[in-house]
């Protein structure tokens, strides 16, 4: 599955939202089940970024965001999060 989580970072905060997400990632990296992630920012509008992650399946992602180093680092962030489901199981790929 994969995970989509978009942001929107006012101007001010990108550079230390850069780095404080891609700790994040680090963190997310070591768990169990993680594939793969990437932060990306939009190139239309420079405010809105997004993480994305690939798991081995939603049960492996959401205990990944109950750990503590996780909990530590993201949910400060998570105020900047887009309200919308952000969980896709893969239906197809190439």
């Amino acid at each position: 599955m994969i995970a989509i989580t978009r942001y929107r970072v006012p101007g001010e905060e990108a550079d230390g939202f850069a780095e404080r997400m891609t700790a994040v990632l680090a963190a997310l990296s070591a768990s169990p089940g993680f594939r793969s992630g990437r932060l990306a920012r939009t190139v239309d509008d420079p405010g809105l970024w997004a993480l994305v992650t690939e798991w081995d399946g939603a049960g492996h992602y959401r205990r990944a965001l109950g750990g503590y180093d996780v909990r530590l680092q993201f949910m400060p962030l998570a105020v900047m999060a887009v309200d919308e489901p952000g969980a896709y199981e893969i239906v197809s790929s190439a």
